[in-house]
């Protein structure tokens, strides 16, 4: 057993190793099972439901942003299509769109009550392999690289998705076999969703 943790060691920022990722992972699904219980194939659509299954996993969208976000369905469902449902930050680099993700994360920009976290966890399920849950623990996380409040709103979010990588790429290895571990127990995570879960295991309690 030890040396199959071994294979789940995961390193997180402020020299924190998770031993055997597994457990945390189980005991968050476990806990919250609906974190997997919408899990859709991405499209290219985006309406009124994905607002809501966001609200379904904690976002709190009310009914007036709801409106004001659906009043540029058109614009995010023409991003959405400049971004294959099969992106991943697992990839190379230079294979990401990074101009197109910031051009969807454009247009939610200026809308009263929209900040990161509701966008991303929003979005998260429309692109499941790219784009994190950005919620106050991740963002709290990645502090070192948050461009702050005062820059424009979708370059800050592209630069914390960057940095969100390169967490992804220093663990790629563990994920990709956590991923798989999962997937023979019927979870279908993405490595992304997983580094997400191993965050906010680890570091939602530090955020309060």
């Amino acid at each position: 057993m030890p040396a199959r943790a071994e294979l789940f060691r995961i390193v997180l920022r402020h020299g924190i190793e998770v031993e055997n990722a597994l457990i945390p992972t189980l005991e968050f699904l476990d806990a919250y099972p609906s974190t997997v219980a919408d899990a859709t194939s991405p499209t290219d659509s985006f309406g009124e439901e994905d607002l809501r299954r966001a609200n379904r996993g904690g976002a709190r969208i009310s009914a007036a942003e709801i409106a004001a976000v659906l009043e540029r369905k058109s614009e995010i469902e023409r991003w959405l299509r400049e971004i294959s449902a099969h992106a991943s930050l697992a990839r190379a680099e230079r294979s990401i769109r990074w101009s197109a993700l910031t051009g969807l994360f454009e247009r939610f920009s200026g809308i009263r009550g929209i900040g990161l976290s509701k966008v991303t966890k929003t979005l998260h399920p429309k692109r499941p392999a790219l784009i994190p849950m950005l919620d106050s623990v991740v963002q709290a996380y990645l502090a070192r690289d948050d461009l702050g409040g005062s820059e424009p709103f979708a370059e800050r979010a592209t630069a914390l998705v960057r940095s969100y990588k390169a967490d992804l790429d220093h663990n790629r290895g563990p994920l990709h076999g956590l991923q798989r571990e999962l997937a023979g127990r019927g979870y279908q995570l993405t490595e992304v969703r997983i580094l997400d879960i191993l965050i906010w295991s680890v570091f939602a309690d530090r955020a309060r």
